[in-house]
């Protein structure tokens, strides 16, 4: 029984460096093309393209939420925020690399605004569980906004805040979402790439709260 508790304990807390699995000093084999689009999954990026990251439970919805928008021109899976380097996926799932599972999303901002990739994920996870979404438990399952520029850093804080007074309107708990500069990105095994695209009818917990969130308007110059 204490082992169990133990292994549980582990998955809901993040590992200490001289605590996390040693990972390995090169890249683990992922996919070359993006299943869906056949674009270059790693880049190179088309000139004007931004970067966002996310993390809001099981990657393989989530990715296919971000790649179904108009204005994003490619996605990936991975892990990110942890401590070993190069994981694999079931190294993740240990919860001794520290990583969560997150998507990165590459889009045009004069077609989708950074604001509208916050807005789907707010509404498309619920971000006030800690270390889990749903049934799925663990710190590789949290909640996390990895930003690139201090713009978005702060539009993601901003929209943070938001949400935050509408959840706590509607009676919901208080946001546990990780906002921080985006980590180094591991990207996934080929297998986990567009995952949805080559199991349609495999796994998705992607839940929403039920919640809209209002993004605030950005403050005039």
């Amino acid at each position: 029984m204490f082992f169990l508790s133990d292994m549980l304990n582990k998955k809901l807390n993040l590992p200490k460096p001289e605590e996390a699995l040693p990972g390995r000093d090169r890249p683990i084999p992922t996919a070359e093309k993006h299943f869906v689009s056949g674009r270059p999954l790693k880049g190179p990026y088309p000139e004007g393209m931004e970067k966002a990251m996310f993390g809001l439970g099981c990657f393989w919805g989530a990715e296919r939420m971000f790649w179904q928008m108009d204005g994003v021109w490619g996605t990936a899976v991975g892990y990110a925020g942890g401590v070993t380097p190069n994981p694999t996926y079931q190294e993740t799932c240990t919860g001794l690399t520290g990583h969560a599972e997150v998507v990165l999303v590459v889009f045009d901002p004069k077609i989708v605004p950074y604001a509208e990739l916050l807005k789907a994920f707010w509404e498309n996870h619920d971000p006030t569980q800690g270390m889990r979404q749903g049934n799925d438990v663990g710190t590789t399952y949290r909640s996390a906004i990895y930003t690139f520029g201090e713009a978005q850093h702060q539009a993601a804080l901003a929209s943070r805040d938001a949400y935050e007074a509408s959840l706590r309107g509607a009676g919901r708990g208080k946001i546990t979402t990780e906002i921080a500069p985006a980590p180094e990105f591991y990207f996934a095994e080929e297998d986990h790439q567009q995952y949805l695209a080559k199991n349609p009818y495999g796994y998705c917990n992607l839940r929403g709260t039920g919640v809209a969130c209002a993004m605030p308007q950005p403050a005039s110059a």
